[in-house]
């Protein structure tokens, strides 16, 4: 989950262009496993709205270092397809 927070996050401060970037970046690059496409993907698989308070219930059992990012928060709201709006 921190890893989909993070890739989120990566998109708010504009350090990838684009969610197929991040994608990519994450399967080849830091070895997040192919077979879920990469985290946009797997957030659009599991729905935003659901990263957000499986984050949430982490954040209150572990402390802040899980809560969800603002860009996730927003992207959780609108609902619909991550891989399209980013």
């Amino acid at each position: 989950m921190m890893m989909l927070n993070e890739a989120a996050r990566c998109f708010d401060e504009q350090v990838i262009r684009g969610a197929r970037d991040g994608d990519i970046g994450a399967v080849f690059g830091i070895g997040f496993p192919p077979f879920l496409g990469g985290p946009f993907r797997y957030m659009d698989q599991l729905g935003a709205s659901e990263v957000v308070a499986i984050l949430q219930r982490l954040a209150a059992q572990y402390g802040p270092r899980f809560t969800p990012c603002e860009n996730l928060l927003r992207m959780a709201g609108q609902g619909g397809n991550l891989l399209a709006r980013c």
